[in-house]
């Protein structure tokens, strides 16, 4: 969509459509404000989106579908951190690009849509562990129980299946999931059986996917193409289609697609007034100017810091909210263990999503080792991914003994994986390249970095624990690989934006104002002190809840 707005002034303007910044839309329009969202990528229809097994987010070597466009996008990688300063020019879809799908609604339109909760030791990793050597680690300024209520929120508004008599990841919860989880398949009987036999506990795994009919959209109809697709059904939830259409439905939501936000303007004093932003349409590019009471900055750990150091003036030569220089740093994203396990009889019952049972055994507790993570089955993988990743090494990739393979092992392999708590590292970071820039002129993220020595211990303990849950479970091969040295960001990346309480040591304060700007807030991972052992969209969006709720007040107060 591409909506011209009637007038340049707003009382709130958005950067960025994900989960995030559309849950600020939704709220802020809920409480009568007038809101300007800008979102760089389009509004793919599904068919727009497809099924190409070759080309999408969750395999690009030939291009993806969910953006952002393959030309005139390209970013400065440090691709091998053992040669710092090595620099090389990439593209969305190519390798260590750290690519978010840039798209109205955000990634969640082709995510695999797991919803975690944090656990309460996540937000307070430095009390618990100590701050390693060369580490950033330190406690979020909030806790879980300050939390709580907005997961709890967030899993009804955008719609969670699981089960709270089961979930035992020790992120205690007031109420039972909006939604029962979905049918277990072969995979997750399997590997119960193995878990049990180990004494783990297991369950479902959540996921904001419709498991029933739930805020007037279907069940999912558990196809073969979940993450890096659309949904078919529109049972995978986002703010696509639950708080967006709400914000749209109250006719003070203006929406713009193809919109490329250029700066975060501020007046002689550095107070923020609104954004300058591009929109390219027919070939050509206009510039456009829009005022508003407050900006909110919801584009991504890497292009928020990337908007934010590009925003720089003679008040803040270093970039806006970069006051200690402090933005841009603590990258991280996850660094996923896990092994591949084949057995004598077929595991796979082409049930989708795939992904179904999950353990927590490891994400707190583990002697020797600071935090740990998650485990469960994988999505189902296309044939190409299949082959392409899940080969072991001693077999050929091509001819009869690489057919005949794929055609014994597709359907008798379970692949075990998750995330870790990655411990951050103030040189895993964003700045920007002056000397590369966008098709807009605009200068572009230059990532550099290598993951802590702890998350590669921890990433060795999780491989460790996968091999085990899959021998438990009746594999009679196991095989996959360690996690090695590289940047960690990708979909998951967060932490560019540090929340806290001491200017000197973060960006933003415990609700996404930007440190010294009342009226700039950072709502997205960015904010993440550390990044926790499970997929973060779910806090994400408990945060947007919170802060975006704050924003309100205050616009109602001013």
């Amino acid at each position: 969509m591409s909506i011209t707005p009637n007038h340049n002034h707003f009382d709130a303007i958005i950067v960025g459509s994900g989960p995030g910044g559309g849950i600020t839309a939704g709220l802020l329009c809920d409480a009568g404000f007038r809101v300007l969202v800008l979102e760089r990528g389009q509004d793919r229809t599904y068919d727009e989106i497809g099924r190409d097994h070759l080309r999408n987010q969750r395999i690009s070597q030939y291009g993806h579908n969910g953006g952002p466009d393959i030309e005139g996008n390209p970013r400065v990688v440090e691709l091998d951190p053992r040669k710092p300063g090595e620099m090389s020019v990439v593209k969305p879809h190519q390798g260590g690009y750290s690519n978010n799908a840039a798209i109205y609604g955000g990634g969640a339109r082709v995510y695999g849509a797991q919803a975690w909760r944090f656990m309460e030791q996540d937000f307070r990793m430095a009390s618990t562990y100590g701050v390693p050597e060369g580490s950033s680690l330190a406690d979020w300024p909030l806790s879980y129980q300050e939390l709580e209520p907005f997961y709890e929120k967030a899993e009804c508004e955008i719609g969670v299946c699981g089960s709270a008599a089961t979930n035992t990841n020790r992120a205690w919860r007031k109420s039972e999931y909006p939604m029962p989880a979905l049918p277990a398949t072969k995979a997750h009987k399997t590997l119960k059986r193995g878990a049990e036999a180990l004494g783990w506990n297991t369950f479902p795994t959540p996921l904001a996917i419709n498991s029933v009919e739930y805020g007037g959209r279907a069940a999912c109809v558990q196809c073969q193409h979940c993450v890096g697709f659309a949904c078919p059904s529109d049972s995978k939830n986002g703010v696509h289609n639950t708080l967006l259409p709400r914000a749209i439905a109250t006719e003070l939501c203006t929406v713009i697609t193809g919109a490329m936000c250029e700066t975060v303007d501020t007046d002689g004093r550095g107070r923020v007034t609104g954004v300058s932003y591009l929109v390219e349409s027919g070939g050509s590019v206009t510039r456009h100017r829009a005022t508003a009471r407050a900006v909110v900055v919801s584009a991504g750990a890497i292009e928020t810091a990337r908007l934010m150091f590009n925003s720089h003036t003679d008040v803040h030569p270093n970039g806006l909210g970069n006051h200690s220089g402090v933005l841009g740093r603590h990258l991280q994203g996850h660094v996923y263990s896990g092994a591949l396990g084949l057995f004598e009889e077929p595991v796979w019952d082409s049930i989708g999503p795939g992904v179904s049972i999950s353990t927590s055994q490891f994400n707190h507790g583990n002697a020797g080792i600071v935090g740990g993570g998650m485990l469960s089955d994988e999505f189902i993988k296309t044939p190409v991914i299949f082959w392409h990743r899940c080969f072991p090494a001693d077999v050929p990739r091509w001819g009869l003994a690489a057919k005949e393979w794929m055609r014994h092992a597709y359907t008798r392999t379970i692949h075990v994986i998750g995330p870790i708590q990655d411990i951050p590292n103030p040189e895993c970071r964003v700045q920007i390249d002056r000397g590369v820039r966008d098709k807009f002129g605009i200068p572009v993220a230059r990532l550099s970095g290598a993951v802590h020595s702890e998350s590669l211990r921890t990433g060795e303990f999780m491989f460790e624990n996968a091999r085990t849950w899959l021998r438990a479970s009746g594999a009679v091969r196991i095989w996959g690989d360690k996690p090695g040295l590289h940047l960690s960001a990708g979909q998951h990346q967060a932490g560019t934006c540090r929340m806290g309480t001491d200017p000197a040591t973060s960006v933003t304060d415990p609700f996404g104002r930007v440190h010294g700007h009342d009226n700039l807030r950072v709502i997205d991972a960015s904010t993440h002190v550390t990044n926790g052992g499970f997929n973060p969209v779910l806090t994400v969006m408990a945060l947007a809840f919170r802060n975006a709720s704050a924003l309100a007040a205050e616009l109602n107060q001013l």
